[in-house]
């Protein structure tokens, strides 16, 4: 070894000791790290469990300065890509909390863990078969009756139907743990709408770009070809060779709908919502701007309970009436299949060793804890008789989040004892007991007095099985939910507690892979179908966006052009006159709470206003409320510019600006707007969205300037007012080329509103907003245009024309109307969305 190899490796022996010192797992758990005595010197010479040593030996060859760059670098990356969740009841989004070490599981450990996920996942496909099938084990009683038909996920219209491809799991997840003997364990079984793959997925990029030599060196598993199979078995048992997949979500409210997005885009889904959804003739199919498109798979993200209000839940706003028909005629698949949910029953696992023998012959090679039903009168019996060393649950409850996995310990239980003895004693059946086990533990990062150490985390492993046709396969991964406190059961995402990335590691190296499909795709450039609520969301967007930039335009023109003389003395200065009509315009759009501020508060409040709908802050927050809702069509960067503009006007209301410092804030502003302006010209393709991004921003650019023109480009209008025109339509380098004699109102008013050169007249705006029309589809059969075409058109010959001389401000207050009225008509024609929609007089293209 030479010397720089040896000081090398002594530095890692060093900092991996730092780490690791004072490491000691809590007595009697299992710890994914150590021993109970904890690790001893030197990792790499092998004390520690499992793969552990060539995780740390290599981060340990990193410098301290080098670690915190990185992790600062994944933190960085999840701010700027909205990588986000909700906690259940909560409608703030929350920064996803990745943890900076992965759980690390050996190749070989990991094929004997996969072996048996894939066994009870077939055991879970056997038990909801025949439960919705010929009910075996009820007959012959290996399950009891009142398990099944007392189970609130029990759907008694699903009694009968055989999914289409004869599947009820697409997806199946299993919470896993050590046990005391330190041999994995299920802790619960996800059936209902298995949640965490997106995650899972989303956590395995950001750590491999912060260690991308990390993560190649230790040979981890990828996990694209898992997606890639849980595609094709998604379609199973379709009707078309070439089908069409919806992921159904609740939408953006949704505590996973980040997740969900990440998934549609990655796996090439339609992301829509019950709204987006109608069922004709039997089938069922997604509202898009060309009409109804057939939907032939749909993984549904929603509880069971909620997909078909006509035959189960008659409240849900979430599904759509006739899903269960579809399913009956095998026109549709849907994964997981409704009333899969029973096998969540925390009842079931007191009879799954039963249930295993019955159908396997044998017993599962991955036990849960020890059970028992309190429905049973001897299991009762024995668990009254042993309450204090027992954990009770729920069997199963219509509340949502922590109450489903509630779980009282056993020092809950003894401290209302009176409370849980008389719940045993009026609904016994209501409830499950289960061995006591503390959670095992996994290494995390926590600031010691000496910098960073790893200390034992209580966590929760999820793995995945997919349904795919050549049979089960597991994630080579999964997802991993790890606590910040020792005391804290990491059951769901919440505060304090964080997900880790889950490295399967190879004995060799891994072969690159990625989403691709095996075989040879046919080449093909159609461009997809738009649902309406996308293309409502995109068109909104480009409108939200083109607001806060004419809002900062308004800031901007009364900060450089007007200047704080104009304030000091309103009466006495020839500008006067224009500074009181951007300030009325400003309390006109509600960007301001009064016209009458002083000109650095009027502007800090125009700008970041929280408490006004108008500012600029507003509306950007608007823009990112609808960009939410169209992730899986976003590019990162989008998302990027988005968050650096909100960030940049979000100032604290307690803090004043100068002017000065508010001029270049808003200009720095303008910036992040054009960059959105320039990712949406130059990376997004020229479909449908690309068409309803321009738009908004096309029609409200004409509203906003026809608005501008008939303040500041009036017959009455001053040099100071023409001046202020130009600058709002970022105009004055233009018009000082093309006129040398200085302003006047007709070049003025020709130049911002009936120059088609001009990326900022009106004319510029309506001749766009005709080219984007005319490449939309149309839906009328007899070859007249729809009325917003023709709108578009009366428009178009108005303004080529018109001459300066004939806009005055009642023909620009009309002309701003129309325009008005073109978004309406846009919005009529293609974005129907409930009961009352309007529909196309002809459904055209329902492949």
């Amino acid at each position: 070894m030479t010397q720089m190899a040896e000081a090398q490796a002594g530095g890692t022996a060093s900092h991996v000791a730092r780490w690791t010192s004072d490491y000691r797992p809590r007595p009697g758990i299992p710890d994914e790290f150590a021993g109970p005595d904890g690790p001893r010197e030197g990792v790499s010479e092998g004390p520690c469990k499992g793969a552990w040593p060539r995780l740390l030996d290599r981060l340990g060859a990193l410098s301290g300065a080098e670690i915190t760059a990185r992790f600062a670098s994944a933190e960085r990356h999840i701010r700027d890509t909205g990588i986000s969740y909700r906690i259940y009841g909560d409608q703030r989004e929350h920064a996803w909390p990745l943890s900076s070490l992965p759980l690390v599981i050996e190749g070989a450990e990991w094929r004997a863990l996969s072996a048996g996920i894939v066994q009870r996942a077939g055991l879970m496909e056997s038990i909801v078969s025949d439960i919705y099938g010929p009910g075996r084990m009820v007959s012959e009683g290996v399950l009891p009756a009142a398990l099944v038909a007392g189970a609130p996920e029990f759907l008694r219209p699903l009694s009968g139907v055989t999914p289409p491809g004869g599947r009820w799991l697409k997806l199946y997840a299993a919470d896993i743990g050590r046990g005391p003997d330190g041999r994995w364990r299920v802790l619960a079984d996800r059936t209902q709408a298995p949640s965490g793959p997106g995650y899972a997925l989303e956590n395995r990029m950001v750590l491999t770009r912060a260690f991308p030599d990390l993560y190649a060196d230790l040979h981890v598993e990828r996990l694209a070809p898992f997606f890639q199979a849980f595609r094709d078995g998604l379609v199973m048992g379709a009707q078309r060779s070439d089908p069409r997949i919806g992921l159904l979500t609740s939408g953006p409210l949704s505590s996973t709908y980040v997740e969900q997005a990440a998934l549609a885009r990655y796996l090439g889904l339609l992301l829509v919502e019950g709204d987006d959804l109608v069922m004709q003739d039997g089938v069922l199919h997604v509202r898009t701007v060309s009409g109804l498109k057939r939907i032939d798979a749909l993984w549904r993200r929603i509880d069971s309970d909620y997909l078909d209000p006509l035959e189960l839940n008659p409240a849900s706003r979430l599904g759509v009436s006739g899903v269960l028909e579809a399913l009956r005629d095998g026109s549709l698949v849907v994964g997981n299949m409704p009333g899969s949910g029973i096998l969540e029953s925390g009842a079931l696992g007191a009879y799954l060793p039963r249930i295993a023998r019955y159908f396997l012959g044998t017993d599962l090679s991955l036990q849960g804890p020890k059970s028992w039903w309190c429905g049973d009168p001897e299991s009762l019996a024995h668990v009254r008789d042993n309450l204090e060393r027992l954990d009770l649950r729920p069997v199963a409850t219509p509340t949502k989040g922590m109450g489903r996995d509630a779980i009282l310990g056993p020092h809950a239980i003894v401290a209302e004892r009176e409370r849980v003895v008389a719940a045993l004693r009026d609904r016994p059946f209501d409830y499950v007991a289960q061995e006591h086990a503390p959670l095992s533990t996994m290494p995390g990062w926590e600031p010691g007095p000496d910098g960073m150490r790893l200390v034992p985390r209580p966590f929760v492993l999820r793995v995945f099985a997919a349904a795919t046709p050549d049979g089960w396969r597991v994630m080579p991964g999964g997802f991993c939910r790890i606590s910040e406190r020792p005391d804290v059961n990491p059951i769901e995402m919440r505060a304090g507690i964080k997900s880790a990335d889950v490295w399967v590691l190879s004995d060799g190296p891994v072969e690159p892979v990625s989403l691709m499909h095996p075989g040879a795709p046919r080449v093909r450039r159609i461009a997809g179908h738009l649902p309406s609520r996308a293309a409502d969301n995109l068109f909104w967007f480009g409108r939200y966006v083109e607001r806060a930039e004419a809002v900062i335009r308004l800031v901007i023109a009364h900060l450089g052009s007007v200047g704080n003389a104009v304030i000091a003395d309103m009466a006495g200065t020839e500008s006067a006159p224009t500074a009181l009509r951007i300030r009325a315009l400003l309390d006109e759009w509600g960007a301001i709470e009064a016209p009458d501020l002083p000109t650095a508060k009027l502007a800090q409040e125009a700008l970041s206003g929280r408490a006004t709908y108008g500012s600029a802050l507003s509306h950007s927050l608007s823009a990112r409320h609808n960009a939410a809702s169209l992730r899986e069509r976003l590019s990162s960067e989008a998302w990027r510019a988005l968050a650096d503009l909100k960030d940049l006007l979000d100032l604290d209301e307690a803090r004043d600006l100068a002017e000065a410092e508010l001029l270049g804030l808003a200009e720095r502003a303008l910036g992040h707007i054009a960059a959105l302006a320039g990712l949406a010209q130059e990376n997004m393709n020229r479909t449908a969205g690309w068409h309803f991004v321009d738009l908004g921003r096309r029609i409200e650019r004409a509203i906003n300037t026809c608005s501008f023109a008939a303040r500041f480009a009036g017959d009455e209008a001053t040099a100071e007012d023409l001046g202020v025109m130009l600058s709002l339509c970022d105009s004055h380098v233009s018009f000082g080329a093309r006129y040398m004699q200085g302003v006047a109102i007709d070049p003025v008013r020709d130049m911002v509103l009936l120059d088609p050169f001009n990326p900022r007249s009106v004319a510029f705006q309506i001749e766009a907003i005709c080219r984007h029309l005319a490449d939309l589809p149309a839906l009328r059969v007899d070859g007249l245009p729809e009325s917003h075409r023709r709108l578009a058109q009366k428009l178009a010959a108005e303004f080529t024309t018109a001459e300066a001389s004939e806009l005055d401000g009642a023909a620009l207050a009309r002309l701003e109307n129309t325009f008005e009225g073109l978004a309406d008509a846009i919005v009529t024609r293609y974005f129907p969305n409930g009961p009352h929609a309007m529909r196309p007089e002809k459904l055209v293209g329902l492949a």
